[in-house]
Protein backbone atom coordinates (compact mmCIF):
# COMPACT_ATOMS: atom_id res chain seq x y z
CA UNK A 1 0.00 0.00 0.00
CA UNK A 2 1.42 3.38 -0.93
CA UNK A 3 0.43 6.81 0.31
CA UNK A 4 -0.27 9.32 -2.43
CA UNK A 5 2.83 11.23 -1.27
CA UNK A 6 4.88 8.15 -2.29
CA UNK A 7 5.53 6.70 1.19
CA UNK A 8 5.30 2.88 1.14
CA UNK A 9 3.26 1.16 3.86
CA UNK A 10 4.28 -2.52 3.68
CA UNK A 11 1.56 -5.15 3.90
CA UNK A 12 1.98 -8.58 5.51
CA UNK A 13 0.36 -10.52 2.68
CA UNK A 14 2.18 -13.79 3.43
CA UNK A 15 0.88 -13.77 7.01
CA UNK A 16 -2.64 -12.96 5.84
CA UNK A 17 -2.56 -15.91 3.39
CA UNK A 18 -1.28 -18.34 6.04
CA UNK A 19 -3.31 -20.05 8.75
CA UNK A 20 -3.96 -18.29 12.05
CA UNK A 21 -0.71 -17.68 13.94
CA UNK A 22 -0.21 -17.45 17.74
CA UNK A 23 -1.21 -13.76 17.85
CA UNK A 24 -4.34 -14.53 15.82
CA UNK A 25 -5.17 -17.39 18.19
CA UNK A 26 -4.95 -14.98 21.13
CA UNK A 27 -7.71 -12.99 19.40
CA UNK A 28 -9.77 -16.08 18.55
CA UNK A 29 -9.71 -17.15 22.20
CA UNK A 30 -11.51 -13.92 23.18
CA UNK A 31 -14.27 -14.21 20.56
CA UNK A 32 -17.73 -14.96 21.93
CA UNK A 33 -20.91 -15.90 20.09
CA UNK A 34 -21.54 -14.71 16.54
CA UNK A 35 -18.48 -12.97 15.08
CA UNK A 36 -18.25 -10.33 12.35
CA UNK A 37 -14.76 -10.03 10.81
CA UNK A 38 -14.64 -6.56 9.22
CA UNK A 39 -12.09 -6.42 6.41
CA UNK A 40 -11.68 -10.20 6.54
CA UNK A 41 -9.10 -10.33 3.75
CA UNK A 42 -8.35 -13.87 2.54
CA UNK A 43 -10.27 -15.35 5.47
CA UNK A 44 -7.78 -16.94 7.85
CA UNK A 45 -9.71 -15.77 10.94
CA UNK A 46 -13.14 -16.53 9.47
CA UNK A 47 -12.02 -20.08 8.63
CA UNK A 48 -10.44 -20.64 12.05
CA UNK A 49 -13.54 -19.36 13.86
CA UNK A 50 -15.83 -21.52 11.71
CA UNK A 51 -13.68 -24.55 12.59
CA UNK A 52 -14.19 -23.69 16.27
CA UNK A 53 -17.96 -23.73 15.74
CA UNK A 54 -18.62 -19.98 15.78
CA UNK A 55 -21.26 -18.44 13.57
CA UNK A 56 -18.97 -16.07 11.67
CA UNK A 57 -19.28 -13.73 8.72
CA UNK A 58 -16.46 -11.95 6.93
CA UNK A 59 -17.01 -8.72 5.03
CA UNK A 60 -14.53 -7.19 2.61
CA UNK A 61 -14.73 -4.84 -0.37
CA UNK A 62 -12.35 -7.05 -2.35
CA UNK A 63 -14.00 -9.76 -4.47
CA UNK A 64 -10.72 -11.74 -4.44
CA UNK A 65 -10.64 -11.66 -0.62
CA UNK A 66 -14.23 -12.88 -0.40
CA UNK A 67 -13.51 -15.68 -2.89
CA UNK A 68 -10.47 -16.74 -0.85
CA UNK A 69 -12.50 -16.73 2.38
CA UNK A 70 -15.17 -18.94 0.82
CA UNK A 71 -12.51 -21.31 -0.59
CA UNK A 72 -11.19 -21.69 2.96
CA UNK A 73 -14.62 -22.80 4.12
CA UNK A 74 -15.80 -19.46 5.51
CA UNK A 75 -18.80 -17.29 4.78
CA UNK A 76 -18.16 -13.79 3.46
CA UNK A 77 -19.90 -10.95 1.68
CA UNK A 78 -18.37 -8.43 -0.71
CA UNK A 79 -19.49 -5.12 0.74
CA UNK A 80 -18.46 -2.16 2.80
CA UNK A 81 -18.89 -2.12 6.55
CA UNK A 82 -20.58 1.25 6.08
CA UNK A 83 -23.38 -0.30 3.99
CA UNK A 84 -26.20 -2.56 5.16
CA UNK A 85 -25.04 -5.83 6.76
CA UNK A 86 -26.92 -8.89 7.98
CA UNK A 87 -27.47 -9.15 11.73
CA UNK A 88 -27.06 -5.44 12.48
CA UNK A 89 -27.40 -4.88 16.20
CA UNK A 90 -27.00 -8.59 16.99
CA UNK A 91 -23.30 -9.48 16.64
CA UNK A 92 -21.52 -10.61 19.81
CA UNK A 93 -17.96 -9.93 18.64
CA UNK A 94 -16.61 -7.69 15.89
CA UNK A 95 -13.02 -7.85 14.67
CA UNK A 96 -10.85 -5.08 13.19
CA UNK A 97 -7.57 -6.97 12.78
CA UNK A 98 -4.50 -6.32 10.59
CA UNK A 99 -4.82 -2.55 10.82
CA UNK A 100 -8.47 -2.51 9.77
CA UNK A 101 -9.22 0.22 12.32
CA UNK A 102 -7.97 2.29 9.37
CA UNK A 103 -10.92 1.39 7.11
CA UNK A 104 -12.48 4.56 5.73
CA UNK A 105 -9.74 6.82 7.10
CA UNK A 106 -11.84 7.92 10.10
CA UNK A 107 -11.49 5.65 13.17
CA UNK A 108 -14.24 7.54 15.03
CA UNK A 109 -16.78 6.98 12.25
CA UNK A 110 -15.78 3.32 12.02
CA UNK A 111 -16.13 2.85 15.78
CA UNK A 112 -19.58 4.48 15.65
CA UNK A 113 -20.58 2.06 12.89
CA UNK A 114 -19.29 -0.98 14.77
CA UNK A 115 -21.26 0.06 17.87
CA UNK A 116 -24.45 -0.14 15.78
CA UNK A 117 -23.51 -3.62 14.54
CA UNK A 118 -23.02 -5.13 18.01
CA UNK A 119 -25.78 -6.48 20.18
CA UNK A 120 -26.12 -5.89 23.94
CA UNK A 121 -22.93 -6.93 25.70
CA UNK A 122 -21.05 -7.09 22.40
CA UNK A 123 -17.32 -6.53 22.13
CA UNK A 124 -14.90 -5.21 19.52
CA UNK A 125 -11.37 -6.56 19.25
CA UNK A 126 -9.13 -4.13 17.35
CA UNK A 127 -5.49 -4.38 16.39
CA UNK A 128 -3.43 -1.20 16.56
CA UNK A 129 -0.31 -0.35 14.60
CA UNK A 130 2.90 -1.15 16.46
CA UNK A 131 4.10 2.45 16.19
CA UNK A 132 2.58 5.29 18.19
CA UNK A 133 0.93 6.91 15.21
CA UNK A 134 -2.39 8.63 14.50
CA UNK A 135 -2.68 9.66 10.87
CA UNK A 136 -4.99 9.54 7.88
CA UNK A 137 -3.80 9.51 4.30
CA UNK A 138 -5.02 8.76 0.84
CA UNK A 139 -3.44 5.43 -0.12
CA UNK A 140 -3.59 3.05 -3.05
CA UNK A 141 -2.67 -0.56 -3.52
CA UNK A 142 0.58 -0.91 -5.43
CA UNK A 143 1.64 -4.28 -6.88
CA UNK A 144 5.35 -3.39 -6.88
CA UNK A 145 5.53 -3.62 -10.68
CA UNK A 146 4.06 -0.21 -11.44
CA UNK A 147 0.35 -1.04 -11.38
CA UNK A 148 -1.72 0.65 -8.70
CA UNK A 149 -5.34 1.03 -7.69
CA UNK A 150 -7.62 3.96 -7.05
CA UNK A 151 -6.73 6.09 -3.99
CA UNK A 152 -8.84 5.61 -0.87
CA UNK A 153 -8.71 7.02 2.68
CA UNK A 154 -6.85 4.94 5.28
CA UNK A 155 -5.86 5.61 8.89
CA UNK A 156 -2.92 4.27 10.86
CA UNK A 157 -3.59 4.17 14.58
CA UNK A 158 -1.20 3.12 17.34
CA UNK A 159 -2.25 1.77 20.75
CA UNK A 160 -2.57 5.15 22.53
CA UNK A 161 -4.40 6.71 19.58
CA UNK A 162 -6.78 3.74 19.45
CA UNK A 163 -7.66 4.25 23.12
CA UNK A 164 -8.20 7.98 22.46
CA UNK A 165 -10.45 7.42 19.44
CA UNK A 166 -12.35 4.76 21.38
CA UNK A 167 -12.95 7.03 24.39
CA UNK A 168 -14.19 9.87 22.17
CA UNK A 169 -16.56 7.44 20.42
CA UNK A 170 -17.95 6.18 23.74
CA UNK A 171 -16.05 2.88 24.04
CA UNK A 172 -14.20 1.60 27.09
CA UNK A 173 -11.21 -0.76 27.10
CA UNK A 174 -11.88 -4.18 28.58
CA UNK A 175 -8.50 -5.79 27.97
CA UNK A 176 -5.27 -4.96 26.14
CA UNK A 177 -2.47 -7.33 25.22
CA UNK A 178 0.52 -7.82 22.96
CA UNK A 179 1.32 -11.08 21.19
CA UNK A 180 4.34 -11.64 18.95
CA UNK A 181 4.78 -7.89 18.60
CA UNK A 182 1.16 -7.21 17.63
CA UNK A 183 -1.06 -4.92 19.78
CA UNK A 184 -4.71 -5.68 20.56
CA UNK A 185 -7.47 -3.99 22.54
CA UNK A 186 -10.85 -5.44 23.44
CA UNK A 187 -13.45 -2.67 23.68
CA UNK A 188 -17.02 -2.45 24.95
CA UNK A 189 -19.52 0.24 23.94
CA UNK A 190 -20.41 2.72 26.68
CA UNK A 191 -18.04 4.56 29.02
Amino acid sequence: MRRTDGWLLPLEVERWLADADPADRSVLARCRGAVLDIGCGPGRLVAALAEQGHRVLGVDVSPAAVTSTVRRGGTALCRSVFGPLPGEGRWHTALLIDGNIGIGGDPGALLDRVARLLGPGGRLIAEADGAEVDECHEVRLDDGRGAHGTPFPWARVGPAALRGHAARAGWRPVHTWTSTGRHFTELAPGC
